[in-house]
């Protein structure tokens, strides 16, 4: 290893450019970001690309206008579906 480097033409961040895609800091719960951990573990995945998809399944849900499938709504599809039959 030489003792001195010329980095007077180095550019700063990552190595390989991402295309689409920003690099952010972001806050989250410990008790989401192990899920994720535990959850991409188990896949062979990795947890940032869940995370990411994760969100991108949620805004093309909002955009869709699509309500979420809540305990509440499963019940009354349930019960309507129950009394048809």
């Amino acid at each position: 290893m030489r003792k001195e480097y010329d980095f007077s033409r180095g550019k700063r961040g990552a190595v390989v450019p991402s295309p689409g895609k920003t690099r952010i800091t972001i806050m989250l719960d410990n008790e989401v970001l192990e899920y994720f951990r535990r959850h991409a573990d188990s896949l062979g995945t990795g947890y940032q690309t869940m995370i990411n998809a994760a969100l991108k399944d949620a805004v093309e849900r909002a955009k869709s206008g699509e309500e979420p499938l809540t305990v509440a709504k499963l019940r009354e599809v349930l019960r309507q579906e129950l009394h048809a039959a």
